[in-house]
């Protein structure tokens, strides 16, 4: 008789651990749902979790065979406390981990991408998940909600390049694929929306959907990065500004099959995201 998998999810209240975590227990998977403050989420056991605290590490690997990683949010060196968090995992029985990177990030690039590189050597199951930008950065409290609501107006250095914005919706779903098919991923994933948008055609969806006026207000990268740098570290705005740099290059400009290959499902497009997200 088969023991029946554990998932632990790191993050699991955040913006795809909950969806995440939400998919797996949907499916009659067990979770360990891990966050700084253990918060409880119904149908999983809530464990305590910071990257920053390795005491709290032994709890949250106990018993768990796969792991979602979502990793510590704002730092440019991801890999200083990850890796050594994975090793302790696989250690303790882990066998399979499932990462969430970014489709800017290849294996060996900054951040993330360290963690990605190392990936393969420490498990033998494993998927690197490089969604594009998620169509949750205008909703909530994320900076381009806020300037939407505020200013009528999306900020970004990225010219008219595209993007293939994605709903963390079909993240979590790829991710519960990742997690419990019987053969894992083994690979990285790219993964989009149906199609690519300028943020020009992202203002004016906004516009069409909400009645509200909203436009694209184009940045220098000088003038994005200090934006940012008024709220994060110079280190990690400085990323983030080079990230819409590479977009205005047309780096992001791509639309990947792998949702509807891995979940049997198209993507959401983003006017149908607005039109259930944005008011």
């Amino acid at each position: 008789m088969n023991t029946p998998s554990t998932t632990l999810v790191i993050g699991a209240t955040g913006t795809t651990g909950r969806r995440v975590s939400a998919g797996l227990i949907a499916e009659g998977h067990r979770v360990k749902a891990a966050g700084r403050n253990a918060t409880p989420v119904e149908g999983a056991q809530a464990v305590r979790f910071d990257w920053d605290e390795p005491a709290t590490w032994d709890e949250a690997v106990d018993g768990a065979d796969r792991v979602y990683l979502v990793p510590p949010i704002g730092s440019s060196d991801p890999a200083a406390v990850m890796l050594p968090f994975l090793r302790q995992a696989r250690a303790a029985g882990v066998h399979r981990a499932v990462l969430l990177s970014s489709s800017a990030i290849p294996a060996g690039g900054p951040a993330v991408g360290q963690v990605h590189q190392a990936l393969p050597g420490l498990f033998e199951e494993w998927a690197v998940l490089r969604p594009s930008w998620f169509m949750q950065n205008f909703t909530g409290s994320a900076p381009h909600a806020r300037s939407i609501r505020e200013d009528g107006a999306v900020l970004t250095a990225s010219g008219e390049g595209r993007v293939g914005f994605i709903d963390a919706e079909d993240i979590a779903a790829v991710a519960v694929r990742a997690l419990t098919d019987e053969q894992a991923p083994n690979t990285d994933l790219v993964l989009t929306g149906p199609q690519t948008l300028s943020y020009d055609d992202v203002a004016a969806i906004v516009t069409e959907v909400t009645g509200r006026p909203v436009v694209h207000r184009h940045l220098t990268f000088e003038q994005l990065r200090d934006r940012w740098a008024a709220e994060i570290p110079l280190e990690f705005a400085t990323m983030l500004a080079g990230m819409d740099r590479a977009i205005a290059e047309g780096a992001e400009d791509r639309t990947s099959d792998t949702v509807l290959r891995l979940t049997g499902r198209p993507p959401g497009t983003f006017r149908a995201f607005v039109e259930r997200n944005v008011s």
